[in-house]
């Protein structure tokens, strides 16, 4: 592998390597003392509902899923205090309740942070990867946000190098940042992979940067028949990659003997 075709491959990391929106889920919903999750706090300390502390916890998850974050503008942390604000008082009106919307905000950051863990098979897929290949993160989103996800889950000693795409001019899908990470692994895009979870970044990322090819994250395994931008494969795991890298590798070999044997009749 990595003799004749790829080199090199760049992994998203949000619901890709680590499943963020289950820790985001279990953050607020999972019932335990230590760490106390949002809506039993919302209930145990403030008194709130259930009814009512579930519905502010929807609204915060809606909200995040719209989210659009300039850096320039404002904190990352500053925004999501103001999405627990408004949650709050969408829900239960009167007053806006900056307190009580920051010490939520914080302790949903903080257990999802604790839920967020790099499975041991796919650390030890990657560490397999690695002896071949060269591996790099590639993941968009706010700087400090992402810098504490990658830390919680403990996955620098696993890749040759790791791209914040806050940290960068462009994020994904754009080609600059692409290429700006075969230039750091000192490739070509045409010898690189890209796999994730999102066909909107990383998939039509990878192929408007001109990589080899694009591997879609898609857990369900049922997508729409029109599904744009068009991943070359198609995974329902992150652990079913080294099969499509093997299956790829088998390709260019094959083609390469093709080739071989044309110019021989010539």
């Amino acid at each position: 592998m990595g003799l004749h075709g790829v080199k090199a491959v760049f992994f998203d990391l949000d619901n890709t390597l680590i499943d963020t929106a289950a820790a985001g889920r279990r953050a607020i919903e999972e019932r335990s003392p230590r760490p106390l999750q949002v809506i039993s706090a919302l209930q145990s300390k403030h008194h709130y509902g259930e009814g009512e502390a579930r519905a502010i916890c929807d609204k915060v998850q809606a909200k995040l899923l719209k989210e659009c974050h300039d850096p320039a503008k404002m904190c990352i942390t500053d925004l999501r205090i103001s999405h627990w604000e408004e949650a709050i008082q969408e829900t239960i009106g009167g007053e806006a309740n900056r307190d009580l919307a920051a010490e939520c905000y914080y302790l949903w950051k903080t257990t999802r942070l604790q839920h967020l863990t790099l499975a041991e098979d796919t650390r030890a897929m990657l560490t397999e990867l690695r002896k071949g290949l060269r591996l790099l993160l590639l993941t968009n989103g706010d700087r400090q946000t992402q810098r504490e996800k990658i830390e919680a889950c403990a996955c620098e000693p696993y890749f040759d190098a790791i791209v914040v795409g806050g940290e960068q001019k462009e994020e994904k899908p754009a080609p600059s940042i692409f290429h700006y990470c075969c230039d750091l692994l000192g490739v070509q895009p045409a010898e690189c992979v890209m796999v994730g979870d999102s066909l909107d970044t990383d998939i039509q990322g990878g192929l408007n940067a001109g990589l080899k090819a694009t591997v879609w994250l898609n857990k369900a395994m049922t997508a729409p028949v029109d599904t744009f931008p068009v991943p070359h494969y198609i995974i329902s795991s992150v652990l079913d990659l080294p099969a499509v890298l093997q299956k790829m590798e088998h390709n260019i070999n094959a083609k390469l003997g093709t080739d071989h044997m044309a110019g021989s009749n010539e």
